[in-house]
């Protein structure tokens, strides 16, 4: 980036306040180009994303910064959240001159601006779930306590006798991959784990769809108002989420509400319910949720699976069966006992459809969590030619955190620390702060590779098969688990909820769905990986630096990065070391002496300054 002093959005000497601001907040800039560029104006172009509208104003010369000239501004962010994309235009008495974005100089092209996002913060986040840790649970494959007989029961399932058995992922005769084979997990199995997850330092239990479902994923929803009848019933629920309330411990439902089932009471395509679905009659009370074109065998899907026919989140009578009705899906299972809902594919819902669950959460159960599924930057993600409002006040409290994946798998496998750094910055100034720190940050979930096999493979084989039948040698092994045990320390010490995926504590593999949806290896977990996230869970527990402090990089340069976290006057640094070799640093330090919490190892700054030898692929926490 040419002339990278002229304007930093992230430095105070040229923006405040840092980041993110709420509606009708002063902001103010401050513009440094060199004296010797004889810039005698400057002013502020910001285009309003929301309102349609571009607005210039001139800056104020207000001194020098040694060779520098400074340009300054004070300017009011709109009263009503807005996305706006700011540059700089400069001009001297001749005329001529030139743009300033985050490029650098030009004097052709589009820029490429700063964001800024103003946000309304009339409504509350709830702390809970961002200070806490989740355990996310695909509920087929956690726990089963017998073997469930599956007759009578919606979709042509098939059981695995053997809990050890491997998921079925070749397709079918018909080359459609079904999904129909079932291990039975329950919500009494999860409830008989409790203990365990107690024993993570487990606030939050996020669960894969419970609903009724003609595939082993129910993501293929059949009827929202019944829990599926092999993993219990709503009863089973309620008791579920009592016992977990009775360890500190909330539960969040997933919510898939941009398709059903074709295999569902709404659509009954196989005429499997008594009554009549969209499929067999338009006179259906549930016609008017899907599209046909024409009726009845072609339909709107989600990306073209006709097993999951998209429903029409307009339809009057849909809003109110999903949000509005007083016994809505959404105010019955939180009166059932959920703490909140997880949006499935929320790029894919309407923005006032996500209003209006928030809306019917908060006076449903005041302090329940909304969670969004992004893959992206949620500030500015654009789907379906549309920008979105995620984060903006009335929508989610939180996305989750893909981007911290992306960005941390990066680093682990080989890439820079400072790229870990600049994009989990790009997200703290993009977001406002309580989505940042609401953020559901993971390594792994039932969409992604395990985080073992990820880590561990030193190649990926070509074929699904080989990738099925692949297991990690005991090389790969060693080296993955010491990677894993480096990533979940950068989970559970950076803002946001750190989030496990059923397993990847007890080493558990599997490259993509279904291979990464194995069932939990009890009485043969790994018993090191496991006590490492226990030990994390329980450090982030006692903790309250790790759980809400503010965040403060010392270092990211090539394999090595550390960071600070500080709250209620208490310090806590991350130092971490992705690489295969050795790495020493030296950061500044104050007081006598520090100890490492991961090893009881202690240290002695001097001189105002600690120096470190950080072994390959390990990491300190220092206290």
């Amino acid at each position: 980036m040419s002339e990278p002093f002229v304007f930093d959005s992230r430095c105070d000497q040229c923006k405040t306040p840092y980041g993110a601001v709420t509606a009708g907040t002063a902001v103010t800039l401050h513009v440094r180009p060199l004296e010797r560029e004889n810039f005698d104006h400057c002013a502020l172009i910001c285009i309003h994303e929301f309102a349609e509208k571009t607005v210039e104003t001139q800056l104020t010369r207000t001194g020098t910064d040694g060779d520098r000239v400074r340009f300054s501004l004070t300017f009011s962010a709109p009263e009503q959240p807005e996305l706006i994309w700011y540059y700089f235009r400069f001009w001297r008495k001749d005329g001529s001159g030139c743009f300033l974005d985050k490029t650098g100089y030009r004097s052709e092209g589009n820029p490429v601006c700063w964001q800024l996002t103003v946000y309304s913060d009339h409504l509350e986040t709830p702390s809970w779930f961002g200070e806490g840790i989740t355990y996310q649970i695909f509920p087929d494959r956690f726990c089963r306590l017998s073997i469930p007989d599956p007759r009578g029961m919606v979709g042509n399932r098939r059981v695995h006798r053997r809990w050890s058995d491997h998921p079925q992922w070749r397709p079918d005769p018909d080359g459609e991959i079904r999904n129909r084979d079932f291990f039975g997990g329950s919500l009494k199995g999860i409830c008989s784990k409790l203990d365990l997850l107690e024993s993570l330092s487990v606030s939050t239990l996020y669960l894969c769809p419970i609903f009724e479902s003609a595939s082993n994923h129910r993501y293929n929803t059949a009827d929202y108002l019944h829990v599926d009848p092999m993993l219990g019933t709503e009863e089973d629920f309620t008791e579920l989420c009592r016992e977990a309330h009775k360890r500190g411990i909330r539960v969040i439902l997933d919510g898939v509400f941009n398709h059903t089932g074709s295999q569902s009471i709404y659509f009954n395509d196989d005429g499997f319910y008594p009554t009549v679905g969209a499929a067999q009659s338009q006179d259906s009370p549930w016609y008017d949720w899907y599209h046909f074109h024409p009726w009845p065998k072609d339909y709107d899907s989600w990306w073209g699976i006709k097993t999951l026919p998209a429903v029409e989140e307009s339809a009057l009578s849909y809003v109110d069966y999903i949000i509005e009705n007083p016994d809505s899906v959404v105010r019955h299972w939180l009166r059932a006992g959920a703490d909140g809902w997880r949006l499935d594919v929320a790029d894919e819902l309407p923005d006032w459809f996500i209003e209006r669950v928030r809306a019917v959460m908060d006076e449903t159960k005041p302090g329940s969590f909304l969670l969004g599924e992004v893959w992206e930057d949620g500030s500015n993600k654009i789907a379906y030619s549309q920008r979105r409002k995620y984060l903006l006040g009335s929508e989610t409290h939180g996305l989750m955190n893909y981007p911290f994946r992306t960005a941390a798998l990066a680093w682990l496998q080989g890439g820079d620390a400072g790229s870990f750094r600049d994009a989990m910055e790009t997200l703290r100034e993009n977001y406002p702060p309580a989505a940042f720190f609401s953020a559901m940050n993971f390594l792994g979930t039932h969409d992604t590779g395990r985080i073992l096999t990820v880590l561990g493979a030193r190649t990926t084989p070509g074929s699904k098969a080989a990738r099925a039948s692949y297991h990690l040698d005991p090389e790969e092994y060693a080296r993955g688990a010491a990677l894993v045990k480096l990533a979940a320390l950068l989970l559970f010490t950076f803002p946001g909820s750190p989030t496990i995926y059923y397993g990847d504590e007890a080493g558990m593999q599997g490259f993509e769905d279904p291979l990464n949806r194995g069932t939990y290896p009890w009485g043969k977990e790994d018993a090191v990986l496991k006590d490492w996230y226990i030990l994390l869970g329980r450090l982030r527990r006692d903790h309250a630096s790790l759980r809400r402090g503010d965040l403060q990089w010392l270092h990211a340069e090539g394999r090595c990065m550390a960071f600070r976290r500080q709250a209620d006057g208490k310090t806590l640094t991350a130092v971490l070391n992705a690489g295969d070799e050795s790495v020493s640093l030296s950061l500044p330090w104050e007081g006598r002496s520090c100890r490492d919490l991961l090893s009881g190892q202690t240290f002695r700054p001097k001189d105002g300054a600690l120096s470190l030898t950080v072994p390959p692929r390990s990491g300190y926490l220092l206290f």
